[in-house]
């Protein structure tokens, strides 16, 4: 369910960069995926989650949280002091995908590796854009949307969703 509220909350940055009417459009569709994807995700109960953490490992990731959400703020604000603000989702994305890394191994779950990756390539990739392009709608949607996509697509991964659609269709 994390998961999908972390792509519900991409997916909000990225459609804040569109205009009002397809962004409010894009917003409505956006919440009721993450909706949806949060209800899957608790019915599926057990299925979704690894291993039950330990007192150790529940404060590392405790502190790796709190080390991510330092870094997005003060990363935030310095880059809003110097005049790069549109450097900022992109940002967020990277340093979200790099702490996904070291989550990965203390969840057990490998496909946050992969996740990981693919939201820093992102977050370089949009800070390019970012800082090639006159505004922040190319870098901050496009980053934003990508990313909601990827967070759900793991999301719905761990919730056996993808599984389901695979037996449908073999059926």
């Amino acid at each position: 369910a994390v998961l999908a509220l972390a792509g519900g909350a991409a997916w909000l940055a990225g459609s804040a960069a569109l205009p009002s009417g397809a962004g409010t459009v894009v917003l409505a569709a956006g919440l009721a995926v993450t909706v949806w994807l949060v209800v899957q995700a608790t019915r599926a109960g057990g299925t979704g989650r690894g291993p039950r953490l330990d007192r150790d490992r529940r404060r590392r990731v405790l502190s790796l949280l709190v080390v991510g959400v330092g870094l997005v703020v003060l990363g935030s604000t310095l880059l809003r002091a110097t005049g790069r603000a549109e450097l900022t989702v992109p940002v967020t994305v990277a340093v979200g995908g790099a702490l996904l890394l070291p989550l990965a191994s203390l969840l057990d779950r490998r496909s946050l590796i992969a996740l990981g990756a693919a939201l820093m390539l992102l977050g370089a990739g949009g800070a390019v854009l970012a800082l090639n392009s006159a505004g922040v709608t190319e870098s901050q949607g496009l980053v934003g949307l990508v990313g909601g996509v990827l967070l759900w697509a793991v999301a719905a991964q761990q919730a056996g969703l993808i599984a389901q659609l695979r037996d449908r269709i073999r059926r």
